[in-house]
């Protein structure tokens, strides 16, 4: 199964004060990524779920939310109530994440799982039919504007491999420093759906921006 290349750009380093209008300057994005943290899981606080229901109400762009959250075994299942077509929470956060992409998946959004550059992917491995994402953090979460951690890239190998070995439909993800000079790296490595902020934000042309992106991971992608 070939999996899409998508590109999902953050809005961490858009206009927070018009969000609305900088997610219209992505319209030709894939999804739109919206950051939730709340001080506790990483050292910086963003917004929750009153301004994601906003923002779900006022864009079509679908919104592929990340929580970078304390306790998302309570509050995640609110998110996709709300209509995220994706709701991410931290392997390391979680107490039950087979209990709760279950309850994701059952209230219309697709699970996903999102590990820290320092964890691995090898306690997943024999879990991974039961999320439809893996989001490998190619940096520290918490912080836009970060480099790329390019050690992280014989993990998502790792994930993509085991993937395929499964025949399960899973989407690789990375977020954190992905840009024209690293995109095709973690598409060569296996990832297919790349969260890139500064990279479109402080384009030009964001449109221009994520079209290029996305031939470049299409180029380097390997199953």
């Amino acid at each position: 199964m070939t999996a899409p290349i998508l590109i999902s750009p953050s809005v961490l380093n858009a206009d927070l004060a018009n969000l609305t209008g900088e997610i219209g300057r992505i319209a030709s994005a894939d999804y739109v990524h919206l950051d939730v943290m709340d001080n506790h899981f990483v050292p910086n606080m963003t917004f929750g779920l009153p301004v994601v229901e906003r923002i779900l109400a006022t864009t079509a762009v679908p919104a592929d939310v990340h929580l970078m959250i304390d306790d998302p075994d309570t509050w995640a299942p609110a998110y996709a109530e709300a209509g995220a077509a994706s709701v991410t929470f931290h392997a390391e956060a979680a107490r039950a994440p087979v209990r709760l992409a279950r309850e994701l998946r059952a209230k219309g959004a697709r699970a996903s799982l999102a590990l820290r550059p320092a964890t691995g992917i090898e306690n997943y491995l024999d879990l991974l039919p039961e999320f439809d994402m893996v989001l490998a953090m190619t940096v520290e979460p918490g912080f836009g504007g970060q480099s790329f951690i390019t050690g992280t890239l014989p993990k998502i190998r790792r994930t993509r491999d085991a993937i395929t070995r499964s025949g399960a439909d899973v989407w690789i993800q990375v977020d954190g420093g992905v840009s024209r000079e690293t995109i095709a790296d973690a598409g060569a490595a296996g990832a297919n759906v790349f969260v890139a902020g500064s990279a479109v934000y402080s384009a030009a042309d964001p449109a221009e921006e994520i079209a290029i992106l996305r031939a470049k991971a299409t180029d380097a992608f390997r199953p």
